[in-house]
């Protein structure tokens, strides 16, 4: 990876300016089989989605002094990268798609920079029937202007049937938002206990981890002080020379103990026992960007998948910090760092993360995103669950090498079945913009066969000029189709482009390597053995709403799972359904699965209603599995369909003495599910029927 980092002097600049131009020209490329399109609809006036990301003026202080400390000791530029230049000088946005006026379309958030509001984007399309949005953060008590937005992840932690949304900051605590239920929120950080959560995160995701009905908050953090880079540039975090480095911060996980109070379990729950990070020097915490609180091996309850960041690799493997770690929960919220077993002791640049099934084999696969051409070939990648709770990396396929990644999601972008995978990555890396991601759909190929093609045409922005590092994606305009929301930490203008296949290293192969590189500062020998650089130029962020064109004629439904505890006898989940994983199988086809997250992606959290593809078929099936295990069915569901799925504590597998046993359980949580509002009863018949088909099918 250093020597992706060295331009070197302007002599050999000026030599690759013409291979580099070659790069410039623009290139079209074909469609891929997906048949969709994705337009922005930012740049229109009436969409009402103005919105300008800005950075950290302390970082960005530090990195005009650095530039103007040039020329440095050529020898001296990798201690400076470290030691000198800030992390993230612009920021670290976030973006949540969630419907917080309970209106019946989706809003979504995002975060902004210090001195500057945070937006919260009311979806006017339940009021005026086309889609254009608000900002109503000021007026709904959430733009936290004092605060650096980070990350940001939303679910309902008093279970009164609306979305609460906590606001990650960095360098101090996050803000908890309670909804009141009117259009407004409440900051209610300091009662619920939430004030010592004060270190460095960029993302956080709630999750039931102990099953009781309650969600739990878990925030990822990094290390002490964003105004340098050591634990990225750095082998093991150390100095140069020096000790290692220290100021790894351990994540959180606080546990909701109801009345919107939370308390600390960070240690006791055993997240803070992390796996190969308790050596001579180390603090036992890794250098964590992303989170992905899901139940992987489908035992009924969820456990934590984090992605770590390595930085430059330590020459003992022993502290290698890069994992995708695997923390399983005992089904009593305590974890347990399975990485190594599972399999997934892979190192690399991990920095954004999401679930699905991928190959449509009934097991929870997971995409991370990675360093890909900056690190020298470290892609963002796949990998396969199986039964026993590990995971099988099936390679790179026709692929080669994929882009930077940041935030990412799995969605079936064409509707034909089956999970394909959306991110955007790019970054500042002083003196040079990582700018080698366009905006990637990896279209799943061979009905759900887990091999996947790029499709080259699906985005119609142009992605590379901007850094994007928050994705969410939700059907923002209704048409059953998902949408995509995106936010960069900065912009660049065009320059000086190198590319790094075939001028740094061999070309892949892959279908990235015509634009995979990055823009340039000048860097020239004022005289020898010094280096003066000239910082790319850039812009502040930009915010991406990209709508699907809906046009390739697939169908599709959608499912909002509903918990019911405090509302039904012998329910016992969270209002949002939150952990419960959903599958979906359209007459004729294979079967999809989608968990329920309170957060993924980078920093970011998708729409709770799932969205299913049908390809051609008219019908098709969905079982829930709840956290705890219970499971349920429903049949023949159309469509266009959008169901909400209410919980009914009586599992079609469960042990019953006779049918009649079952049914009582079935109608008496139905009917007061009805009566909670928590489904529409006029549905009542057919989840009846379908819960005895899924009972007698399983007897």
């Amino acid at each position: 990876m250093n020597r992706s980092h060295q331009t070197g002097n302007l002599r050999a600049a000026v030599a690759l300016f013409a291979l580099a131009a070659l790069l410039l020209v623009p290139t079209t490329f074909a469609h891929a089989d997906g048949g969709v399109t994705y337009t922005d609809i930012t740049a229109d006036p009436a969409s009402g989605l103005a919105f300008e990301r800005f950075g950290s003026p302390v970082r960005q202080a530090v990195l005009d002094a650095t530039i103007a400390n040039s020329p440095y000791p050529t020898a001296d530029i990798f201690r400076v990268r470290a030691e000198e230049t800030p992390n993230k000088s612009h920021g670290n946005p976030g973006t949540v798609i969630f419907d917080f006026d309970n209106d019946g379309d989706l809003d979504f958030y995002v975060t902004n920079g210090p001195g500057h509001a945070n937006s919260l984007f009311a979806n006017q399309l339940a009021d005026s029937g086309s889609l254009s949005f608000i900002d109503v953060a000021a007026a709904a008590g959430v733009e936290a202007t004092a605060q650096e937005g980070s990350g940001v992840c939303a679910g309902d932690i008093d279970n009164d049937g609306d979305a609460d949304l906590y606001v990650t900051s960095i360098g101090e605590a996050g803000l908890l938002f309670e909804n009141n239920g009117d259009g407004t929120f409440s900051d209610i950080t300091a009662a619920a206990g939430l004030s010592g959560a004060d270190r460095n995160p960029t993302s956080c995701a709630f999750g039931d981890v102990h099953n009781d009905g309650l969600l739990d908050l878990v925030i990822i953090n990094t290390y002490d002080d964003w105004n340098h880079r050591i634990p990225v540039f750095t082998p093991g975090g150390a100095m140069t020379p020096g000790p290692h480095y220290e100021g790894m911060e351990h994540n959180f996980l606080f546990a909701n103990a109801g009345g919107n109070t939370f308390v600390d379990e960070s240690a006791s729950s055993g997240l803070e026992n992390v796996s190969n990070m308790a050596g001579p020097g180390l603090t036992g915490a890794a250098f964590s960007w992303a989170v992905n609180v899901v139940d992987y091996d489908q035992d009924g309850d969820v456990d934590i998948i984090i992605a770590d960041n390595q930085g430059s690799a330590p020459a003992n493997r022993a502290e290698e910090r890069g994992w995708i770690r695997v923390f399983n929960n005992d089904g009593s919220g305590h974890f347990t760092d399975v990485t190594i077993a599972a399999g997934l002791d892979i190192s690399g640049g991990w920095m954004g993360i999401d679930s699905g099934d991928l190959n449509c084999d009934g097991e929870l696969d997971v995409f991370v995103t990675n360093l890909g051409y900056l690190g020298g070939g470290q892609p963002s990648q796949w990998f396969f669950g199986n039964s026993d709770g590990t995971f099988t990396n099936p390679g790179m396929g026709s692929l080669g090498m994929t882009p930077f990644g940041w935030g990412t999601s799995m969605i079936d972008y064409d509707n034909d079945g089956d999970a394909d995978i959306l991110y955007h990555g790019g970054a500042d890396v002083f003196t040079i913009i990582n700018a080698d991601n366009p905006g990637v759909i990896l279209t799943n190929q061979g009905d759900c066969s887990g091999t996947f093609d790029w499709d080259q045409g699906a985005l119609l922005r142009d992605h590379q000029v901007r850094m994007v590092e928050a994705v969410a994606a939700g059907d923002l305009n209704q048409d059953g189709f998902e949408d995509i929301v995106t936010v960069s930490n900065l912009d660049i203008v065009r320059g000086f482009f190198l590319p790094y296949a075939g001028v740094f290293f061999p070309p892949f192969g892959s279908p990235f390597d015509p634009v995979s590189g990055f823009e340039v500062g000048t860097s020239s020998q004022v005289n020898p053995g010094f280096q003066t650089y000239v910082h790319p130029t850039v812009l502040n962020g930009t915010l991406g709403v990209e709508i699907n064109s809906a046009d390739n004629g697939n169908h599709w439904a959608e499912v909002t799972v509903r918990g019911g505890v405090g509302e039904v006898a012998g329910a016992s989940v969270n209002r949002d359904g939150i952990g419960a994983n959903v599958f979906f199988t359209p007459a004729g086809g294979k079967t999809s699965i989608r968990p329920i997250f309170g957060g993924s992606s980078y920093a970011s959290q998708d729409s709770l209603a799932a969205n299913f593809g049908l390809g051609q078929a008219a019908t098709g099936d969905v079982e829930v599995a709840w956290p705890g295990g219970v499971r349920n069915k429903l049949y023949g569901v159309a469509h266009g369909e959008r169901v909400t799925f209410p919980e009914i504590p009586c599992s079609y597998d469960g042990e019953w003495k006779n049918q009649g046993q079952y049914v009582k359980c079935v109608t008496q949580a139905l009917n007061a599910a009805g009566q909670a509002g928590l489904y529409d009863p006029a549905n009542k018949d057919r989840f009846l029927e379908s819960a005895i088909l899924a009972y007698q099918q399983a007897q």
